[in-house]
């Protein structure tokens, strides 16, 4: 396999370099010290495409590969980490589930108003006792009149409060699985509830929804009934690349700062870059970031393969070879390798 990069993939990552340069890496402090970010870089990034790099030419995206969308990302998260988070949750699990499994009204309904900026994409998917375990879902949906009444509380819902749109899961109540369902702002009995403080990403929006006898009609169902799970750990695979990507722009953005620094500051009489210990450091940091990317753009590839597959087209030449790991595997690495590797460039 190769990772040569195209000439448009690489226009695209040095349009979006840019754009992290001059309208989110300058604003980035105060975003953090304000503790939200401003609107209107969602509005500017809609204009751009980024905010629908997935999204069909036909609904007004970009139809951008994997690949590229990676790149995108890495730099959106090299200027801040919080706008490329909700970037990656608006375009990734949100944005590619409606596209797979919407019905054409609810794909002509969200998907252009998407990729324009004009609403923002959030996934509500954890719970207090449903994190990892999916399965542990108590949010639920009593089926009422041809529909359902949801109710419970989600979690660490990135953009709960501005999302335009929010796909939603909850267990059916008395069995049944776990269905989707796509809800708006304003829907009787939802409410967003507390922002959760974490210790990063201070700039966004993560809330707690609760739903109080919200009810739902059939259209808002999104995909098969039952079939909620599934997606949603589909939907994980591209959120995991996501994850990677942005933990290499944050990685990349600190191993620069690194270097600066050590070209700048003096100690005994000349730069800590011509110290041979500093050396190793910033190559180490080198080092796991270029493994790091590797290891995503790899995953990128090998999830288009299986997605080419899904969808009845031919596949050749790709690194899904017998001994190869599989693509879902491929991205639970990469998003390991990537984490890792941010945190100790970082430290």
């Amino acid at each position: 396999m190769t990772l040569r990069l195209t000439e448009e993939q690489l226009e695209i990552r040095a349009l979006a370099r840019d754009f992290a340069s001059g309208e989110i890496r300058p604003y980035a402090s105060a975003w953090d010290a304000n503790r939200e970010i401003d609107p209107e870089i969602f509005a500017k990034l809609g204009e751009l495409g980024f905010l629908g790099m997935q999204i069909p030419e036909a609904f007004g995206g970009l139809e951008l590969d994997l690949t590229t969308y990676l790149l995108v990302l890495e730099e959106l998260a090299w200027g801040d980490a919080s706008v490329a988070l909700a970037v990656s949750i608006h375009s990734g699990p949100v944005a590619s589930l409606l596209l797979q499994h919407g019905t054409e009204e609810q794909k002509s309904r969200y998907l252009p108003a998407l990729a324009a900026g004009d609403i923002l994409g959030a996934f509500a998917l954890s719970e207090g006792g449903a994190g990892s375990d999916a399965k542990a879902l108590e949010t639920t949906a009593t089926p009422r009149d041809g529909g359902w009444v949801l109710s419970g509380k989600k979690k660490w819902v990135t953009c709960g409060k501005r999302a335009g749109v929010i796909l939603l899961f909850a267990k059916v109540a008395g069995g049944g699985g776990i269905h989707a369902f796509l809800l708006e702002p304003g829907t009787q009995g939802l409410r967003v509830g507390r922002r959760e403080v974490t210790m990063g990403l201070s700039a966004l929006e993560t809330v707690e929804l609760e739903l109080d006898q919200v009810p739902v009609g059939r259209e808002a169902l999104l995909g098969e009934e039952g079939k909620g799970l599934g997606h949603a750990m589909a939907a994980l695979e591209v959120g995991r690349l996501g994850t990677a990507a942005q933990a290499v722009g944050i990685g990349r953005a600190a191993l620069e700062h690194a270097r600066r620094y050590a070209e700048e500051r003096v100690q005994f009489g000349r730069p800590l870059s011509e110290l041979q210990a500093t050396r190793f450091k910033l190559a180490e940091m080198a080092n796991r970031l270029a493994a790091a990317r590797a290891l995503a753009l790899c995953g990128a590839q090998a999830l288009e393969e299986k997605l080419a597959r899904g969808q009845g087209r031919a596949v050749g030449g790709g690194i899904l070879d017998p001994e190869a790991p599989a693509a879902g595997t491929l991205a639970a690495m990469a998003k390991l390798t990537a984490s890792e590797a941010a945190v100790w460039i970082t430290d």
